[in-house]
């Protein structure tokens, strides 16, 4: 029987399961006690669920669902979404708030600006900014939708695939490689029915998000709204050539952005149920110390922190590539220009995630709760704060270059428990704050201990404070996660949520790295080694698609040997 090991973030889970369910043997190896990876939900405050790491559900690969048997059930009467093996989802409409802070406000003008599904509704808030930019955004919605449906089937494109089309000398072989090829025929005309928008795609795909915003509208809250998708999680600012992707990539969720209950953990217990209901087996506490060569150099198991080694046909790693070539496999067993490619990716993160639990809801200045601790429209909505215009984003970041933090950093806020009453108690609620730029590195050679923490925790809430006055009176706990934390608790290299940054010289071809090693990703210059985590095409989000597109290379892998 051939045995499979993976590691349970998402994308492992993902990965067992498409294994399991094909008839492979699979085992799944955790560090920590609780499976999910940075997908996961966690009680850092007793009595309230936090999804402790990412917090939004949108990028899904939609024939995940159906193929794991995530099939989707409607509740209208709950707003909510059912799947089979246990998730639940609610939706968000609408889905992005942007108060203005008092000093910003004009005389009877608008205070804030929210937008969701209802395009009238945001022609409305759009036009109290800018009537032309209210004309415009539609427009702009639907080339960003006919973008995302082009380039969409590339997440599901396996890169091995791909090059193995490209090493076809003949235009003959090639033709016939493209049509025995289902994916890789759906991809290519996919981008081509693009026609006489390939030049729009270019555009996403190399220029700065700000000038792409810049070509279409003219009002600030507008434009710092929307250029937050550009540099979520990224260390690069507005003006940054090819944050446009980043961009783009965010808003290819098929769903909308949506909150599961009970946290994001949910989705990968969903995924873990769903191995385990095929035959999957799924072990917490058993941290994977270095991977097993045979003489060949070839994988054949792993070697467990006790010192216990587990054999396997093929061994699948869901960690960063940093982890995977650099800890867990000998020096001598790689290629040293692959290592020294491995060394140069880029890791850097912006990031510093704060989880706050709160006895009540944010009152917001912009607009006024109608009634005491009640939750409005706006409280289900990502909450951009210190996003009024891109220059205020573009100085965070320019501070974060030099080691330093703005004293004005970018804050989303979403508070999940204003829709989903099973991660707070009743009448409190969990405020989860991701906000940037926060360097791994300080200036001055400062670092970031305790003390470190809790200043840059209430310069935040200073901030927020100034567009909900009284937040700060209802925190009750908290919990702050820096690039730091992110790496030492979640294994994300860097603090770096997409195991490396979504620039477009670390995408596609070139991720993890541009050195041919004749094996192309997942494959990996080991046999029988290959990457499942977001280090690998199509990169970070929760996808699933590094998970499906490493389990169908695994499958047919087992099935040439």
């Amino acid at each position: 029987m051939n045995m499979w090991v993976c590691h349970a973030g998402h994308n492992g889970l993902i990965a067992a399961a498409y294994l399991q369910k094909s008839g492979i043997q699979t085992c799944v190896l955790e560090k920590r006690h609780v499976i999910g990876g940075a997908a996961v939900t966690e009680e850092i405050v007793p009595g309230f669920k936090f999804s402790r790491a990412s917090y939004l559900l949108s990028l899904l690969r939609p024939h995940i669902y159906s193929d794991l048997e995530l099939q989707v059930h409607i509740h209208a009467s709950h707003n909510s979404v059912l799947m089979k093996h246990g998730l639940k989802t609610y939706a968000r409409n609408p889905s992005s708030y942007t108060p203005l802070r008092e000093s910003a406000w004009q005389q009877n003008g608008p205070r804030s600006l929210t937008l969701g599904s209802d395009a009238l509704s945001n022609k409305r808030q759009i036009a109290m900014f800018s009537k032309k930019d209210a004309e415009a955004y539609r427009l702009y919605e639907e080339k960003i939708k006919k973008l995302v449906i082009a380039v969409e089937p590339l997440l599901d494109l396996s890169v091995a695939d791909t090059v193995g089309f490209l090493r076809k000398k003949s235009v003959l072989v090639k033709m016939a490689s493209l049509f025995s090829n289902q994916q890789l025929k759906d991809a290519a005309s996919s981008v081509c029915s693009l026609g006489a928008d390939i030049p729009a795609l270019y555009e996403f795909l190399t220029a700065p998000a700000s000038s792409i915003l810049n070509h279409w509208f003219e009002s600030e809250p507008l434009k710092g709204t929307l250029v937050t998708d550009a540099v979520i999680g990224t260390m690069s600012g507005p003006d940054t050539p090819g944050s446009g992707y980043v961009l783009l990539h965010h808003m290819m969720g098929e769903s909308g952005w949506v909150y599961p209950e009970g946290g994001m953990g949910a989705v990968t217990q969903a995924a873990a149920v769903a191995a385990a209901s095929y035959g999957a087996h799924i072990f917490t506490n058993t941290e994977v110390s270095s991977i097993c060569l045979n003489g060949d150099g070839h994988a054949i198991g792993v070697v467990t922190s006790e010192g216990r080694e587990i054999k396997a046909t093929v061994v699948l790693s869901n960690a960063t590539p940093y982890v995977t070539f650099k800890k867990l496999l000998p020096k001598e067993a790689l290629p040293e220009k692959f290592l020294d490619a491995i060394d140069k990716i880029n890791y850097a993160s912006p990031v510093t995630k704060i989880n706050v639990a709160v006895d009540k809801l944010p009152n917001f200045l912009a607009d006024p709760c109608k009634k005491e601790n009640q939750p409005m429209p706006l409280h289900q909505c990502t909450i951009h704060m210190n996003c009024e215009n891109t220059e205020l984003i573009t100085h965070a970041y320019k501070c974060a270059l030099d080691g330093n933090i703005s004293d004005r950093p970018m804050i989303e806020m979403v508070i999940p428990s204003s829709v989903d009453p099973t991660v707070a108690p009743p009448g409190h609620h969990v405020c989860l704050l991701l906000t940037q730029y926060t360097p791994y590195h300080l200036s001055n050679g400062a670092t970031w201990d305790d003390r470190t923490k809790e200043q840059y925790a209430k310069q935040v809430f200073s901030n927020i404070e100034e567009y909900a006055p009284g937040f700060i009176d209802g925190i009750i706990g908290m919990e702050v996660l820096t690039p730091p934390d992110l790496e030492e608790i979640f294994g994300l290299t860097g603090g770096n949520i997409f195991h490396g940054a979504l620039s477009m010289d670390q995408l596609f071809l070139n991720r993890p790295t541009p050195v041919d090693i004749g094996a192309p990703p997942p494959f990996t210059p080991i046999n029988n080694l290959l990457l499942c985590g977001s280090g690998a095409h199509p990169g970070g989000g929760v996808t699933g698609a590094p998970g499906y597109i490493a389990a169908q290379a695994g499958i047919t892998l087992l099935e040439q040997m």
